[in-house]
């Protein structure tokens, strides 16, 4: 064979090749997409604003920069606590927070972001995926025209931020105290009046009074919203908030008219969110706890006893919810039949 038919060859096998490696390509392309998420958090608060921004570029790399989920800070698009109505009418494509924030349509929702006395994220998230959870999570967004996705989940929180100290939950009868989720029922039980305020707009309050005390998050988090230049007694533990799960709240429609690999795009975004929230969270709150310290703020655990009073209050809420509210009822039932059951394993898997 000539020089000539061996150059012919060669050229012939290179174009052949590019030709295959384009179809390829192109096969493999993610399609792309331009949206707009606002989040409830500042994208310069401590974990849950970090992952909300740190997902536009998690988004922007698994697509190879075909992706936009744009990030917008709170209350630029729409205000913080409207998430729901403004998703469900296209006004923005999704909305980054948390179930309970949605409570004022749906009170039950609130058991998709924390539970009084609940689980670790473990058994939590087991719960969700594995044990009913989702289920009724699921059908319940679809038939309001929103999919949503758990997109974060964080450690423990702290139970409160007081200007005095207090030896028992029955000195706090009276109180104005921001409060969230299942966690408020309870306090308002015992005599505390609750009301839910985005993380914005607490500090302003708690500085004119017109809340006295208020709980939000875990230390690293509280320190960025700078409680403890009122408040100098954070309480312990989160009994409310033992674990919390974050959300990314999509209209169905822009959802169903996504491709599976856009789709998969963003559950696998949330799966690495959920991964890098919970261990961040973990490792910064002893830096936290010592920073507030050196601000002269004391750490106070609540005693067994005043634990118990808030646990059987919390028994009591489950009861009364579950009679007035057919969905509560559902959830709560799902979710206690499970934890029943996990607590086998539970109880023989893990030190005391």
């Amino acid at each position: 064979m000539g020089l000539k038919s061996l150059l012919k060859l060669s050229t012939a096998a290179v174009v052949s090749l590019t030709l295959v490696a384009g179809a390829s390509t192109s096969a493999n392309a993610v399609e792309k997409l331009k949206w707009k998420m606002q989040s409830a958090f500042g994208s310069k608060l401590s974990i849950i604003g970090e992952v909300a921004r740190r997902y536009q570029d998690i988004i922007g790399d698994m697509s190879g920069g075909a992706m936009k989920i744009k990030f917008f800070e709170p209350g630029s698009l729409v205000p913080t606590l409207q998430g729901w109505d403004a998703v469900k009418a296209g006004s923005i494509d999704a909305m980054w927070g948390t179930a309970g924030y949605h409570a004022g349509k749906f009170p039950a929702l609130s058991f998709y972001t924390a539970v009084p006395f609940g689980p670790r994220g473990g058994e939590y998230l087991a719960w969700m995926n594995y044990g009913g959870g989702d289920v009724i999570y699921d059908r319940l967004y679809n038939e309001n025209g929103l999919q949503g996705l758990h997109c974060s989940l964080i450690a423990p929180e702290t139970s409160g931020w007081f200007r005095k100290r207090y030896d028992t939950i029955a000195e706090l009868k009276g109180l104005k105290m921001r409060f969230f989720g299942l966690g408020a029922v309870v306090m308002t039980k015992l005599g505390v009046s609750t009301q839910l305020l985005a993380g914005a707009d607490i500090y302003p309050a708690l500085e004119r009074g017109v809340i006295d005390a208020t709980e939000f998050s875990m230390p690293s988090i509280d320190y960025d919203l700078g409680f403890y230049q009122i408040a100098k007694f954070n309480y312990f533990p989160g009994w409310h908030q033992q674990a919390s799960i974050g959300e990314l709240l999509m209209n169905k429609k822009g959802w169903d008219g996504l491709s599976k690999q856009q789709q998969a795009i963003i559950k696998g975004g949330c799966g690495d969110s959920i991964t890098w929230s919970n261990t961040r969270s973990e490792a910064k709150q002893f830096e936290a706890m010592a920073k507030l310290k050196a601000k002269g703020v004391t750490s106070v655990r609540w005693p067994d006893s005043e634990l118990a009073i808030l646990s059987k209050a919390w028994d009591e809420v489950v009861v009364e919810m579950s009679a007035s509210d057919p969905l509560f009822k559902e959830i709560a039932t799902s979710y206690l039949a499970f934890r029943a059951k996990y607590k086998l394993w539970g109880d023989h898997g893990y030190l005391k």
